[in-house]
């Protein structure tokens, strides 16, 4: 079995610029963000991105790398929308397909069976059918009859993951109180990168509760040792959201938090950056 092992830059240098990239998590919950940080260190752009969207969407959305985002929300959960996906969606930066919640679970679920949509009651009767005009309705063939709105396939090019655990195979565990469709992600994807805050060896979940199991190896392409590589989101019971510092992400011109916080050569650049601003206003 291929141990699959990875750096940040070597995650990064698989992908390209045009790709359709999902990101897991869930609004400002378990981000892949030391991936996200490598991305935006290299000059990969013009991305369509598929998104339960957080901090994730901002940075990329602020750094003009995004070219389309697919998502039913953009926030940082105790900051309701995000500010820096806000400020770049009002300059018409980049597209929006914006979705309900279930659509967008649908789409990956579609993509993931290797389907071209899945039927759903979600969006029926509200507004997502008229900003949405190229969405399709479908009618059962069988004696209900039925409209539903065909949800089209959410398919990746390449996803980014974090989770709590994982092994050098690609098998990966979350140990907090919500999956956040991670495995749809990776399975709906040609590619998939998982990031963990540690490193396992294989066959160490052994006692673990089986629907923690989240990630199975063969959907998964490459795994990345990352601790605190969910800062400033949470990952509990890893840690919780760094509310102090996401604040100040939130309320920092986009320029001066790059600057601060960005612009150093690699992700523990970034963490060490992040302490010494902790240390500042102790």
């Amino acid at each position: 079995m291929t141990d699959k092992t990875m750096t940040p830059e070597d995650v990064v240098a698989r992908l390209r610029s045009g790709m359709t990239l999902g990101i897991g998590g869930w609004g400002s919950r378990r981000k892949p963000m030391a991936l996200v940080r490598a991305l935006l260190r290299s000059p990969v752009t013009d991305l369509t991105v598929v998104s339960y969207g957080g901090p994730d969407v901002g940075l990329l959305a602020a750094a003009g790398r995004v070219r389309r985002l697919v998502a039913p929300f953009a926030t940082l959960d105790s900051i309701p929308l995000e500010p820096h996906f806000r400020a770049a969606r009002e300059t018409g930066a980049f597209a929006l397909t914006e979705i309900d919640e279930a659509m967008f679970m649908w789409g990956l679920h579609a993509a993931a069976n290797r389907l071209p949509f899945l039927p759903v009651r979600a969006g029926l009767g509200s507004d997502v059918m008229r900003v949405n005009p190229q969405l399709r309705t479908v009618t059962s063939p069988y004696e209900d009859g039925e409209t539903f709105v065909a949800v089209p396939a959410l398919r990746m090019d390449a996803a980014l993951v974090h989770l709590n655990r994982a092994d050098r195979l690609g098998n990966a565990q979350y140990l907090g109180p919500d999956p956040y469709f991670d495995d749809l992600f990776c399975e709906a994807a040609d590619s998939a990168y998982v990031s963990c805050e540690r490193l396992v060896e294989p066959g160490g979940f052994a006692d673990a509760v089986p629907q923690t199991l989240l990630v199975q190896r063969h959907s998964v392409t490459g795994v990345v040792e990352a601790p605190n590589g969910a800062h400033f989101t949470s990952c509990v019971p890893d840690y919780g959201r760094d509310e102090p510092f996401q604040k100040l992400y939130a309320t920092t011109p986009w320029e001066d938090f790059a600057v601060r916080f960005l612009s150093g050569p690699d992700e523990k650049s970034y963490q060490s950056a992040v302490q010494a601003w902790h240390e500042e206003v102790r």
